[in-house]
């Protein structure tokens, strides 16, 4: 979600646009985890690579973006933090532009459901925000790959009646997480369950 937030903040300032070509790396295409299985001979658009981050879940989309918007991940990084400072997320600290597990001695991402609700109600302001978090289903390399949402809250058949958005998320050490949007009579209701 803040890296959704960061990127959608980037296209309505215009230092990025949605059809922006991302190129694809090495580091990239070996991030594991969940992914879209991006290649190095391939790129995509800057909207495709949001689908694919928020609705596959594909932490391999997340590296992409990130590199394409700070030239690193440690530098991407630096701006999540900054940017959940400025929002009041006093109890986050990131440590990945991905939110694997952490390797090689590295500290994991920290957060609370207060803090997570805080940056959905960040993300919210975003006209865009739910065009991609509300996506039950869309496809990459024209057709060839389906991504299929974790959400089962926003599905038509079995889901929650008005739910529209937001993300799932899953840790070895964290647990499954939710944080989920709903709106009902003109109210918009934001539930967060970590673990």
């Amino acid at each position: 979600l803040m890296t959704l937030l960061i990127m959608l903040e980037a296209v309505e300032a215009q230092r990025i646009a949605l059809s922006d070509m991302v190129k694809i790396t090495d580091e990239v295409a070996r991030i594991g985890g969940s992914q879209a299985y991006l290649d190095p001979r391939e790129s995509f658009t800057v909207d495709e690579m949001l689908y694919a981050m928020i609705v596959h879940s594909a932490n391999d989309a997340a590296r992409a973006l990130s590199l394409h918007i700070s030239g690193s991940r440690e530098a991407f990084v630096k701006i999540m933090n900054r940017r959940a400072r400025e929002i009041g997320m006093n109890a986050t600290v990131y440590h990945t532009d991905n939110g694997l597990p952490p390797g090689n001695g590295r500290q994991p991402d920290i957060s609370t459901a207060y803090d997570i609700a805080l940056l959905c109600m960040e993300v919210l302001k975003h006209p865009l925000a739910l065009r991609y978090t509300g996506t039950e289903l869309s496809y990459l390399r024209n057709g060839k790959f389906m991504l299929a949402t974790r959400n089962e809250l926003i599905k038509r058949v079995g889901g929650y009646k008005g739910c529209d958005g937001l993300k799932t998320g899953y840790h070895s050490a964290g647990g499954w997480s939710i944080a989920a949007t709903a709106r009902h009579g003109g109210q918009r209701i934001i539930a967060v369950v970590l673990g």
